[in-house]
């Protein structure tokens, strides 16, 4: 991606950019002032190509104004979209926080948190779906906890956007189609689908959210090796290890509805993202259930501080019965991180 980094200070537009964020394949991030209202936003400066390409320019205008749309809660919200001479531009609700990523390498969650979490998550994903919108790149970084300890999904830089069909009643389950081959997402949160590089629906996203789960409860990535070739082949052919041994007691409920987000087939999986957040609130009421124990080790540490909505467009799960204040959940071996993006 061609460097198009911007001094602090100068003015993009109506904004005036404050410090730079961050950077990732879709485009760099900076902190902002804007000074008609009196507050500050994050920034993302599309790169150079997709800014001087017509039709990906018009798919992002498309795809921006759906994602405005989304008033949700647990997902990032758009304020405007903008250009400035060559630069193209969104212009994103601005979050002071930490992500999950780091979040889980430093203070990890109990599994009441984790499910919380996740809720909130789904519930986020269940209106996207809604809109036709498949995120196709969840995962820990691209979740952030805001202050008031909300999740908000970041980054839809490289989601999908399908106008739903008449014909289809559920719009969570439109398939939204992608280029035969094409491998867009993750190592280890990717979906077989994703991996093999088919057509995709909402139940990609699913399959994502539970290996981010998995990882919460169980400490350790659901799909990792030595490369990202290792980690998407463990992906396709690897099943999931069993939440099993000393530590926090995990209700079987709880590990089949991880294990069901994770099947290898999208038809096997949750229907749809709500449905994923109903089963999960069920599971939080079940006090007498058979636990399995999930394995504990010391924390590494405090938490860094992030700040910002970092890309495109992010309730949390009522209190719960069946866990007892317990430790927290182990660090996170770091595992293969590679993206893989067309």
């Amino acid at each position: 991606m061609e460097s198009m980094t911007h001094q602090d200070g100068s003015a993009l537009g109506p904004y005036r950019i404050v410090s730079r964020l961050g950077v990732g394949g879709m485009g760099e991030v900076y902190r902002a002032h804007d000074d008609r209202l009196d507050r500050d936003v994050a920034i993302k400066i599309l790169p150079a190509d997709v800014a001087s390409d017509p039709e990906r320019l018009e798919r992002f205008d498309r795809e921006a104004r759906a994602r405005a749309a989304l008033n949700h809660p647990n997902i990032v919200a758009v304020h405007d979209i903008g250009r400035t001479g060559d630069v193209t531009y969104v212009v994103m609700e601005l979050i002071d926080g930490a992500t999950l990523r780091e979040e889980l390498e430093s203070r990890p969650p109990t599994a009441r948190k984790a499910v919380e979490w996740t809720v909130g998550v789904a519930e986020g994903l269940a209106a996207a779906h809604a809109k036709g919108i498949v995120h196709r790149d969840i995962k820990p970084e691209n979740l952030v906890i805001a202050a008031d300890g909300r999740i908000k999904i970041l980054d839809f830089g490289i989601a999908r956007y399908t106008v739903p069909d008449e014909d289809v009643q559920d719009a969570a389950t439109v398939v939204a189609g992608t280029e035969p081959g094409k491998v867009l997402g993750t190592a280890g949160y990717m979906s077989p689908e994703q991996v093999r590089g088919e057509a995709i629906d909402s139940r990609s996203d699913i399959f994502s959210l539970g290996a981010v789960l998995y990882e919460m409860l169980a400490g350790q990535r659901a799909f990792g090796g030595d490369s990202a070739v290792e980690t998407m082949n463990a992906v396709l052919t690897t099943d999931l290890p069993a939440l099993t041994g000393t530590g926090q007691a995990i209700p079987i409920s709880l590990d089949r509805i991880v294990r069901r987000c994770l099947e290898k087939r999208a038809e096997d999986r949750f229907h749809s993202s709500h449905d994923l957040a109903l089963a999960l609130e069920a599971v939080t009421g079940s006090a007498t259930q058979p636990a399995m124990a999930i394995p504990a080790t010391p924390s590494r540490g405090n938490a860094r501080l992030v700040v910002g909505a970092l890309l495109l467009v992010g309730t949390t799960a009522a209190a719960t019965t069946w866990w007892a204040p317990v430790a927290p959940i182990p660090p996170f071996n770091r595992g293969v991180r590679g993206e893989c993006r067309a």
